[in-house]
């Protein structure tokens, strides 16, 4: 079993990160982490249904339109829909999932481990292991 400081090193050590539930809205989770990424030089592409693009990155509608070099996913979604979101992930061979605070769904998780995805989901948050400060 790893510790959850080897979960975050393996999550990290990505090429690129997905952000499920990337929002255009600067005071939401979703937009934060989306730039925390890009505070720390890391290739990121954010998922929205409905925006083509957000802090000048071009969005993917779903995980399933992904570019191949995203191994990571971080998720800021509703319970309900980030048990979607992970089976999308797991169909598309994402190796780590990380759920943000509040996104976490025991179904998810349980589906992460039984697909063999480094999921962390016991509320750690991206934002402080980056250390995010809003500009």
């Amino acid at each position: 079993m790893k510790t959850i400081d080897e979960k975050i090193a393996a999550f990290l050590a990505a090429p690129a990160f997905g952000v499920a539930g990337a929002s255009k809205n600067r005071d939401k989770y979703g937009n934060k982490v989306l730039r925390c990424y890009q505070l720390n030089d890391r290739k990121v592409i954010p998922i929205n249904p409905v925006e083509a693009e957000i802090e000048g990155v071009a969005c993917v509608k779903s995980v399933s339109e992904l570019p191949a070099e995203v191994q990571s996913l971080s998720i800021i979604t509703p319970p309900q829909i980030t048990d979607k979101v992970v089976e999308q992930a797991i169909a598309k061979g994402i190796k780590h999932v990380w759920m943000q605070p509040g996104a976490q769904s025991a179904t998810a998780v349980a589906a992460c481990e039984r697909a063999g995805v480094n999921v962390i989901a016991d509320g750690s948050c991206v934002l402080v292991v980056l250390g995010y400060r809003d500009h």
